[in-house]
């Protein structure tokens, strides 16, 4: 920043002898009160459209999306001082039990170059805690756009639970052949009926090392997102409660507006929309085995 003549900001603190931070604050004094106020006003707005689920990285994002220019200092600073920062709880528990008979399958997602939607589908499984139970989470994910594609919810972790996650992501999403599968390596992914039915669709299973949860990273990344963001922050009556819940944040909230920092803070849905054509039928990923 320059004033008249040339002389620079930083110049002409030192001839005053004064610290650029005095000026600075000097500048923030004579600010209009009302530009502060409506500055307050966006950022509470966005915070409680997203329903505290935005830490200051998003909502930074979105004033820019928005066209206001500021640092995410500044945000973090109001958002601290009018108690609007993100809830954050408890870590992630993973649920995998591998000790089973079942064949195991080949990790192809370590050797996929990915390239659109329909090359590379992530699956896992989560716990969530009601009142007097525990219930069951099962998810699909696109691994390119993070959009979810099938879930299902149980009271127990049969296959049922996982089998109608993907019923339901094929039946909406219709893989073209050698879309890759990837899980890790418990048993409800194993069973004789979940791979029929992969293989019933020409899909590739695909499975996690044992004890390696960073080679399904995209969708613990997911099952800690939605831990934090909409399981720990609310309660739930019961298990139809949870899934009208569940519904609203996975179809109405997480797929359609959350902005995502790997898809360069854009939702899935927005993302998808930018692809280049043929969109969903796009061609096979590339494989890399040496």
């Amino acid at each position: 920043m320059s004033l008249q003549g040339g002389l620079g900001i930083e110049w002409m603190c030192r001839a005053a002898g004064v610290s650029r931070a005095g000026y600075y604050r000097h500048l923030q004094a004579e600010a209009p009160p009302e530009e502060a106020t409506e500055l307050r006003g966006q950022i509470q707005q966005i915070v409680l459209q997203h329903r505290f689920r935005y830490g200051t990285r998003r909502v930074t994002r979105e004033l820019r999306n928005q066209g206001v220019i500021i640092n995410r200092k500044r945000v973090a600073r109001i958002m601290q001082e009018d108690n609007l920062l993100a809830i954050r709880h408890r870590r992630f528990v993973t649920t995998t039990d591998s000790r089973h008979s079942h064949a195991v399958y080949l990790n192809l997602a370590r050797r996929l170059e990915v390239s659109g939607i329909n090359q590379l589908w992530v699956a896992d499984i989560t716990y969530i805690r009601l009142r007097e139970e525990f219930v069951y989470l099962a998810v699909i994910l696109y691994a390119y756009s993070r959009r979810v594609i099938g879930w299902a919810l149980e009271r127990s972790l049969q296959t049922r639970l996982t089998l109608t996650a993907l019923q339901q992501a094929i039946a909406e999403r219709h893989p073209p052949p050698g879309v890759v599968h990837h899980s890790d390596r418990g048993a409800q992914y194993a069973c004789a009926e979940y791979v029929a039915e992969l293989l019933r669709h020409e899909m590739l299973p695909s499975m996690s090392r044992p004890g390696c949860p960073y080679d399904n990273a995209a969708c613990e990344s997911f099952m800690k997102t939605l831990k934090q963001e909409q399981i720990y922050a609310n309660e739930y009556r019961d298990l139809e409660d949870l899934r009208g819940k569940l519904e609203e944040f996975l179809e109405r909230y997480y797929n359609r507006l959350r902005l995502h920092s790997a898809l360069s803070y854009q939702s899935p849905e927005s993302f998808e929309a930018g692809l280049p054509a043929p969109g969903a039928r796009s061609l096979a990923a590339t494989f890399e085995f040496f």
